[in-house]
């Protein structure tokens, strides 16, 4: 289960996917999500593992303390998160399905939960090559005081969409001595 406005996201990119399930860039329109904006990045894709972070929310700059603007997202995330969100972020752009990760956002005396996310989009026709994310605080920005997010330490991960969910398991039963599905 996710914040409201991780989940309101999450519905405007599926609103948005067209016959290939993947919205492209020129359909993502910010003002439908004008109450979110200020909470919402895209990172572009040059590379696996390089993410420059083409767009950043007022919030988004306002804790880190400085324009995050073509800085490599991967290197905002401790070590060993690294490895897993540029995973999830390469798995999601091939099978186009939003990413959540719960992460601990580090200030120098504070720690701030959030849950971040990222949904792929294309540039164009083709395959993937832009995230629209989102930093939903779980816990109050007001702790941090003035204090910029030093690292974030990712908890976990999810992937969101049918490829992720949980199937029915088959269960047997016996129906005159014999196993039936």
């Amino acid at each position: 289960m996710f914040h409201s406005n991780t989940q309101q996201m999450i519905d405007y990119w599926r609103s948005k996917c067209g016959v290939a399930g993947l919205p492209v860039r020129a359909d993502i329109d910010p003002t439908e999500f004008a109450k979110l904006a200020p909470q919402a990045f895209v990172l572009g894709r040059e590379a696996s593992g390089v993410y420059p972070v083409r767009l950043s929310g007022g919030l988004v700059s306002e804790l880190h303390r400085r324009d995050l603007r073509g800085r490599n997202f991967l290197s905002l995330l401790d070590p060993l998160g690294r490895h897993e969100v540029q995973t999830a972020l390469e798995t999601g752009r091939r099978r186009p399905e939003p990413v959540v990760a719960r992460i601990d956002a580090l200030s120098d005396t504070a720690t701030l939960e959030l849950e971040l996310l990222f949904a792929p989009i294309a540039g164009g026709p083709g395959s993937p090559e832009r995230f629209l994310g989102l930093y939903q605080p779980i816990s109050l920005v007001a702790a941090l005081g003035d204090e910029p997010l030093r690292q974030l330490f990712v908890r976990e991960v999810h992937g969101v969409g049918p490829a992720n969910e949980e199937t029915n398991r088959l269960r047997l039963a016996t129906l005159d001595g014999r196993w039936v599905a």
